[in-house]
């Protein structure tokens, strides 16, 4: 399993999609995943709307698999759920 997160390091909320996806890489054996800034990258969101579908207003904005989730509010349960992993 492979975990994109689209993001800034001064949003909490990508803070936490990051921190919880270091957590599950330690302890899944086949999971890994990326943080893109999107400042560091010159991203913005408007550049994500055609991978996402839509209108993208918040960040971070998370891929699983390739596979738009959403933010990390949909994240989140989706790894206790499965995985029972939280922050």
């Amino acid at each position: 399993m492979f975990v994109e997160i689209y993001g800034r390091l001064s949003c909490p909320y990508c803070r936490n999609a990051k921190a919880l996806a270091e957590k599950m890489k330690a302890e899944l054996a086949d999971f890994d995943f990326e943080f893109i800034d999107m400042i560091e990258k010159g991203i913005s969101k408007e550049d994500l709307e055609p991978r996402v579908g839509k209108p993208v207003a918040t960040v971070p904005q998370i891929f699983l698999d390739n596979q738009h989730m959403g933010g990390f509010s949909d994240f989140a349960p989706v790894v206790k759920e499965k995985f029972g992993i939280e922050l």
